[in-house]
This record gives structure tokens, sequence and C-alpha cells, in this order.
């Protein structure tokens, strides 16, 4: 096995990175993600510094044949960081973010994470759409749309990027704009990990901040979905500038009231995507739908803001377990279910959800981007999270079983492929969800990566 090492550094003519084989010290640190279920040994790790490495590692993977995981944050769920018997590229150690202001674009490499992006881009009072969590992957999030607070104004992660720079299966480095390798541009904007190492992004940028208004009022399972019902009657006047989530969640520690605690119940987490005095006062009303349990809502940083779930979910300390999927319409039958399936929940560090969407997310042709249809209404996420192995069972079965009975409710069979599960329900699932323009994506994908050396995500099969 150590001839890999060496032929990887012979290629690259002194790696300027980290390498890691089975035995090497480090090696298990390196080879560990967020999620403390996902157990895998590459045959080496590149922990790559610069683009060179990254392409003399792509150039080793295909000379012995290698499959390859690329891992940005590693924030993936389903563990598509990291492989079995293959090269796992580590951009973790590529986290440059320059800002443009004239451009109004910021130029961010592929191991950035979102608060990397956030601080650098604040400080010039700009932003563009990331995650909820700030030490997500820029790529990995980005790469399969991106669903974060600003879609209201701004759209999803994907309809923001700009151009990419991308190490392609056979070594080459090649630029993706509206100018150069177009078709490969729309493939990256939904299209995963499918097609190469994106080393380089660049994304627009707006006028965001530093202060926005962020309303979370929270309110008892137990009293009902009266403020369910409000909250998705609000939206539908005002979705345009509100990104929002009603979350299901246990109310524990001393910022809540003690007599809830251990008791379920949900936040109506939203933020106003402009001015936060104007979005203080539109807000309001969500603070005003019955008895409170807490409410943590106020005007805030908004690099504050993007960090405020960070802690509901440190990286490699809970064994986890997510499925989401997309709904033509919030129905009273289907805020029945989310309530059930929250009670149900047998962690409480468990958390389930609601999104919204419209505005400038339901703007966007589904030809445009390869994320495709646009016409979904919300969203439901189950997201199972839990420590002891002894429990896997129990909570992948309610995390399976809240979103097969959801299906009934779903927007033509699509998901969203950042909450895969564990991958396994496979290539008919991704076909799906990708809709009319699947077979553009085989295309793209035969054509930059023919071998299926990226296949280690929500895979897209070349043609044979």
């Amino acid at each position: 096995m150590n001839n890999l090492k060496t032929a990887l550094e012979t290629l690259a003519n002194g790696f300027g990175g980290e390498i890691f084989m089975p035995g090497d010290s480090g090696f298990d640190d390196a080879r560990a993600v967020w999620n403390a279920m996902i157990d895998r040994r590459p045959a080496i790790i590149a922990r790559c510094r610069n683009t060179d490495d990254v392409i003399a590692s792509v150039k080793l993977a295909g000379t012995r044949n290698l499959p390859i995981a690329i891992r940005g944050g590693g924030h993936n769920v389903a563990g598509h960081a990291v492989c079995d018997e293959g090269v796992m590229i580590d951009l973790s150690l590529m986290r440059g973010v320059d800002v443009d202001t004239v451009r109004r674009v910021a130029i961010v490499e592929g191991g950035t994470l979102w608060r990397d992006v956030d601080a650098a881009t604040q400080a010039h009072g700009l932003a563009t759409p990331g995650g909820l969590i700030s030490d997500t992957g820029v790529a990995g999030l980005a790469l399969s749309g991106g669903i974060g607070w600003l879609r209201a104004q701004h759209g999803l992660s994907i309809d923001n990027l700009v151009a990419a720079d991308v190490v392609t299966a056979n070594g080459a480095l090649i630029r993706a704009s509206a100018d150069e390798n177009s078709d490969l541009l729309w493939a990256l904007k939904g299209g995963g990990g499918n097609f190469g190492v994106v080393v380089r992004f660049e994304f627009a940028l707006h006028p965001i901040g530093p202060e926005v208004m962020f309303a979370a009022p929270i309110y008892a399972l137990d009293d009902g979905p009266g403020p369910i019902r409000a909250w998705r009657e609000f939206l539908a006047r005002h979705g345009d500038r509100v990104g929002s989530l009603c979350e299901f969640s246990t109310a524990g520690g001393e910022d809540f009231p003690e007599k809830y605690w251990g008791k379920r119940v949900y936040t109506l987490a939203c933020v106003y995507n402009g001015d936060a005095a104007e979005g203080e006062t539109l807000l309001q009303p969500l603070r005003e739908l019955g008895t409170m349990v807490a409410d943590f809502s106020g005007r805030m940083d908004y690099c504050d803001v993007q960090q405020l779930f960070d802690t509901l979910m440190p990286s490699g300390d809970f064994r986890c377990y997510w499925k989401a999927r997309y709904l033509t319409d919030l129905t009273d039958e289907m805020i029945d279910l989310a309530m059930q399936n929250a009670k149900a929940a047998p962690s409480d560090n468990t958390l389930s959800s609601l999104w919204n969407f419209g505005g400038a997310t339901a703007r966007v042709p589904t030809e445009e981007t390869a994320f495709g249809d646009r016409s979904m209404g919300w969203m439901y996420s189950l997201d199972g999270v839990w420590s002891d192995p002894g429990e896997d069972t129990a909570n992948i079965a309610w995390a399976r079983d809240g979103w097969t009975a959801s299906e009934r409710f779903g927007h033509h069979g699509r998901v969203y492929l950042n909450f895969p599960g564990h991958g396994e329900d496979g290539a008919a699932l991704t076909r799906t969800s990708f809709g009319s323009n699947y077979q553009r994506l085989v295309e793209i994908k035969t054509k930059y990566d023919p071998e299926n050396r990226f296949r280690f995500n929500q895979n897209i099969a070349p043609e044979a």
C-alpha cells in the first residue's frame, strides 16, 4: 500500500498537502466526518493544499483505477465525503475567500465553510445564500441546491453560482461559466459532486445586514396546530421576503422555563430578507399566536443568525439519519402528520421541520438549472439525531416511516438530495428528483466523467 503514497508524491513532484494511509498516525481523525455513524476506510487520504495537489490526486486515482470521494466540510449526512478502498480528496486546507466588491462576487475555495464566506462578505455588507449551519461545507451544500435563510429574495445557493474552476476525471483543470463550458456550469447547479472536484467557486453577492430581523417564537406541541396554520397563511402573503421553517424539537436547558423541559415544541423561525426594522414590524404577528414557551426573536447580526443552529449539530457527536421530500402544498393533514411524527420521535435530539418556498426560488425556470422544477411550495425534513448505537434501528425507522407517510403530500416524488438518508434509495430516487433534466445530466456526466470516477454522491451514472 505504501507505493500509493510514493506514487502520489512522485506524480505531484512533491505533494504540498498531507497524505494519510491506513496505519498512519492521524488516519482515523482524517477519515472521520460529521455523522458519527459513518465508518469508512479509504486506501489513501490526500489532504490537498492547492489545485496542483487536487490534480495529482485525481490523476493517481485514474492510474490506479480507484474511485474518488470528495471532502469539503464533511457534513453530508450520508457520508459521501469518505469512501472504502478509494481516494479521499480532502479540501479542508483550501478555505480561502476573496471578495470583489466592484463585481460583487465572492471567490471561494473548495474546502471553505459557510462561516468563512459569511465573515469575509459581511465585512463589506454583502452576502450570498448559504445554509443554516455555519460549519457546513460550501461545496456539498451548494452543488445540490443550497437552501438557506435568504432564499425568498435571492434564491438558492446555485442561483448565485456564476462560475467554477473544476478538476475533471482526467485531471484537467477547466473553467465553467456562461462563456466557457456552460454545460458544466448548468450541471453544477444542482447536480452534486458528479462531475469533478470544484476547487474554486464564484458567487454573486447582495447587500445584506449587518443587522437582520430574526423571529423565533416557540409554541408547545400540546397546544395544537393553530400557530402553524396561521404561520402558513402569513407566508402565503409574505413568502417573497421571508425565509422560514417550522422546526419541531424538544425543550431543555435554562433557555426554557423549567415546566417545559422535556416537552415537545415547535419554533416558527424566520429571517426577513430586507431592512431589519421593517422586518421586525412585519414578523410581529407570528409572536402573538398564543401562549409562547419562549421567544428568541430580535434584531441581530447576520453572522450570528447563520450560527444559531450550530450547537444543535456538533461535528462527530451524534449519529444521524435525515430524509426530506418536497411538498406541493402544506395542508392541514400534512401539518397534523408532522406534529404526530414530532411527538413520536424516539430521541430528544431529533429535529423535524417544514420549510417554505416561493419568491426568488420559485421564479427560476425548470430548464435553467440542473436542480429542476421549482413549483414545490414546501419541504418536509425528518432529521433523526441520537447518540447510542443500540438505538440506530428505532431512529432510522422513525425517519423512514415518517418520510414514507408524507409521500401522499409529495411533489412528483422529488426530494432534496442533500438530505438523502444514507443514500440507500439509489438511482431511482435520483432520477425522479431530477425529472426532465435527468437525461441531460447523464449526457454531461458521460462527457466529463465517463468512467464514473466521482460516484460517492447521489450518483448520475454515465452512459455505458
